[in-house]
């Protein structure tokens, strides 16, 4: 029995996904095999390869809209160990990451605070929004 569960996210910019993996320590792969529960495989034009047993596929919207979702297998708190509860630190990562490209895309400049809470705060300057 699978265990794979999808979120449907906003993830438009694999690049900045990409940055992210970086910062977190993990690596993300083009067109491999995900891992889940008890040995149970999935094929995914991108997975974010992990530390622990499981990883993450990042597969296109079914909406065709561009967009990717993240499935992964949750079982035993693995996945959250490494990338935040319901990704949540993946996300957060992504996020700065593709503010940062598009900050630098207008010609802004743009600076990173992380507080001890985890909270990150981006100040962009420059240029015109």
């Amino acid at each position: 029995m699978s265990h794979f569960t999808s979120i449907k996210t906003q993830i438009r910019d694999i690049a900045a996904l990409v940055d992210a993996c970086v910062e977190l320590g993990v690596k993300l792969v083009v067109n491999t095999t995900c891992r889940g529960y008890a040995g149970v495989t999935r094929q995914a034009p991108h997975v974010i390869q992990l530390k622990g047993p499981y990883d993450i596929a990042v597969d296109p919207s079914p909406e065709n809209d561009g967009s990717y979702g993240l499935t992964t297998d949750w079982w035993d708190g693995h996945v959250a160990k490494e990338v935040g509860v319901g990704y949540g630190r993946l996300l957060q990562s992504y996020g700065v990451h593709k503010t940062m490209r598009e900050a630098r895309s207008r010609g802004l400049r743009a600076t990173r605070r992380q507080d001890a809470d985890g909270s990150i705060l981006l100040t962009l300057e420059g240029g015109s929004l």
